[in-house]
């Protein structure tokens, strides 16, 4: 399952990264979309201070968003994972679902694999 309708992680944290991201410095991120937050930081415009919303989040929170630089967004966006996605478990992204009053996604169910001393019958 991909996250493709809540965005409240862009709408809660700050999303900085290493400059060296930004289109100037041969990455991929719309320079005109960040604010630099030290030397070598950038943040998405929008996340820099409360209250947070990223300058590339379309939508409502919490029922149709959509990122509009996703192909080119940071690698902070590519890591954040959506609770339960993948097997993962992100209580920051159930911390901001609270945050705008939609419920927690479920935990990720555990399937072991079976060991190499495990006889399949």
């Amino acid at each position: 399952m991909a996250c493709t309708n809540c965005g409240a992680c862009c709408g809660f944290f700050r999303v900085s990264f290493y400059f060296g991201e930004t289109q100037e410095a041969g990455g991929s991120v719309p320079d005109n979309l960040t604010t630099p937050i030290s030397p070598f930081r950038v943040c998405m415009q929008g996340t820099q201070s409360k209250p947070t919303r990223c300058v590339a989040l379309l939508g409502d929170i919490g029922s149709s968003v959509r990122c509009t630089i996703y192909d080119s967004r940071s690698s902070s966006c590519r890591s954040f994972d959506m609770h339960g996605d993948n097997g993962a478990v992100n209580e920051d992204c159930n911390k901001a679902r609270a945050f705008y009053g939609l419920p927690p996604l479920p935990d990720p169910i555990f399937v072991p694999e079976p060991s190499d001393t495990e006889i399949a019958v």
